[in-house]
């Protein structure tokens, strides 16, 4: 239950497994850590330095829970935070967020991008001329087509973690050159600054066989500051070097070595100096053991990724029933797994009401009413379903209910979310049977292939809150896209599509809060709590740490001796 699924479709939301989660203060000092709806956004905590004031050169270490399953994020496999966390070395994301979430272009890869009509929607992007793939291809309007063309849905081979927004254009079109590129839309998309994060080059998208496996062991081209220096699977290793064909801002670091580090061993892996930092998560012991590390300081900024179970709703799981998932999803009491997982290191935690906001931003809202804790509200429904009570467990026409909960082993906050799972719905008379699988197995051979009843991890936020999280409610019987656990509705569908269309953002987040109450009432899945987002850092490392809601510059990241 641990590692991180980026969350977004078009830039799809990020996966991860359930991460070790816990904040302190920035000087080490105690007073706990901050979480959920005491985080302040618009803020960061990063050692912010100016570069002229750092040492040139250095390896920065940086611990990985695993190496990509494919180098392709656009690909059902590839969408994970560890990956994600190499692809920002090396690969073109054409927006950014700052520390205040504002989305703002990126100049290194693009010169302009306008939104230059309504009435069809166009979108005009101007490429940066110096943008050149590292095997010296210029940038196009071609690599923006290709990719619009894998990702739009149309051709069922190209094995896509979503089609969110590509689905609504067109066609793209050659502009005045080369570099300019002009997309016109047949259905307004409103979060369109989302699209082509991270573009790659037409020949990825090219056909479903290089889409789905040319990448996956090994990214074939790169444009980023950095470049592959190596990739060892036996040594769970990569390197990233700085690229002297860069074009933007020079890095300061010489390399970054990821490495994978199981959970239990990062707090020695900081001491031994094997990696430069780790994030805390949810773990007490992690948090407890970067308060006393000689040499480091806990960094901590608002949180963007959260704790959730999601539900198998598949015509053969025993939870297909919604009436079903509702009653076990009442057995269940978020505020149970905040306060027993994040009670002993943050102040007051509060359980997460929402899909799409987070506590702590202004559209945050609770709509989880639908399945409000209640232990005798879930006994009743169940017995009403058929489901009665028959010694320890219930059983219905002779079949005990079983509920196999997949997790991450070897993860501490896996087995405490999964045990604590365990206990609460054996008061309403259910068994849960943990499973706990290896985390380079679990997203690829359980999540994405559906195999579990309830499964735990994280969704880590994109700056795109609506049109990145669709493709996990959006149920499509040809497509799963995020949707895990093949749960949705044809009313969810519109109102996923309403809001996604809509340009003006406050009708757009109106919009988007009615879909989140649908979502409840279907029974998708269970959000728990918001984590955290603290880290334990190497004090003498700068412009890295907590970014909050930031996307972290690779070019500043350096050390200060």
């Amino acid at each position: 239950m641990s590692r991180s699924k980026l969350a977004a479709l078009v830039a799809p939301l990020t996966a991860v497994a359930l991460a070790l989660s816990a904040c302190g203060s920035g000087d080490n000092g105690g007073g706990g850590v901050q979480a959920g709806d005491q985080a302040t956004q618009g803020s960061w905590d990063i050692n912010e330095m100016d570069v002229s004031k750092l040492k040139e050169g250095g390896e920065l270490k940086w611990p990985l829970d695993s190496l990509p399953d494919n180098w392709n994020y656009n690909q059902l496999d590839g969408t994970l935070q560890d990956g994600d966390y190499i692809f920002s070395a090396i690969l073109p994301k054409l927006f950014k967020a700052d520390k205040a979430g504002k989305v703002n272009l990126n100049k290194d890869y693009l010169e302009s991008a306008e939104l230059t009509s309504t009435g069809p929607q166009v979108v005009t992007y101007k490429i940066n001329p110096k943008a050149k793939w590292s095997d010296g291809t210029p940038f196009t309007w071609e690599d923006f087509d290709a990719q619009f063309k894998a990702l739009n849905g149309t051709n069922p081979e190209f094995s896509v973690s979503g089609t969110t927004g590509y689905e609504d254009i067109e066609k793209v079109e050659k502009g005045a050159s080369d570099q300019e590129v002009k997309v016109t839309f047949k259905r307004n998309f409103g979060e369109w600054t989302n699209l082509f994060t991270p573009l790659y080059p037409k020949s990825l998208n090219a056909t479903p066989a290089e889409f789905n496996t040319g990448w996956q062991t090994s990214p074939k081209v790169t444009a980023g500051p950095f470049k592959i220096g190596t990739i060892d699977p036996t040594a769970k290793l990569v390197t990233v070097v700085r690229d002297d064909a860069w074009w933007g801002d020079k890095p300061k670091l010489d390399k970054i070595t990821y490495r994978v580090v199981e959970r239990a061993a990062l707090a020695d892996s900081l001491t031994s100096g094997a990696i430069d930092w780790y994030t805390i998560g949810s773990s007490v012991d992690l948090y407890q053991r970067g308060k006393s590390t000689q040499g480091a300081v806990i960094r901590q900024g608002p949180g963007k990724a959260y704790s959730h179970l999601t539900f198998n709703g598949a015509p053969t799981s025993v939870l297909s029933d919604p009436k079903l998932r509702i009653a076990v999803m009442k057995g269940l009491d978020p505020a149970t797994y905040a306060k027993g997982i994040l009670g002993p290191i943050v102040s007051d935690p509060k359980p997460l009401g929402n899909h799409f906001f987070l506590q702590g931003t202004g559209n945050y809202a609770d709509n989880s009413a639908p399945v409000k804790a209640d232990k005798e509200a879930a006994k009743t429904e169940l017995d009403g379903l058929g489901w009665k009570l028959d010694g320890e467990f219930r059983k219905k026409d002779g079949k005990q209910l079983d509920i196999r909960l997949v997790s991450t082993a070897a993860n501490p906050i896996s087995e405490q979310i999964s045990k604590l799972t365990q206990a609460q719905l054996k008061e309403i008379g259910i068994n849960v049977i943990i499973d706990a699988q290896p985390s380079a197995v679990f997203f690829k051979d359980f999540v994405n292939t559906g195999n579990f009843d309830m499964v735990g991890f994280q969704w880590s936020q994109t700056p795109w809150p609506i049109s990145s999280s669709k493709g996990i409610y959006y149920f499509d019987e040809k497509n799963v896209n995020q949707n895990y656990g093949r749960i949705g509705s044809e009313e969810i569908n519109k109102k996923l599509d309403e809001a996604n269309q809509e340009l003006d953002e406050a009708k757009r987040v109106a919009l988007t809060q009615d879909a989140d109450k649908l979502i409840w009432a279907e029974g998708h899945h269970l959000p728990l709590y918001q984590t955290p987002a603290a880290r334990t850092v190497r004090a003498t490392l700068a412009n890295f740490g907590s970014f909050g809601v930031a996307d972290p510059d690779y070019t500043k990241i350096g050390f200060t001796g």
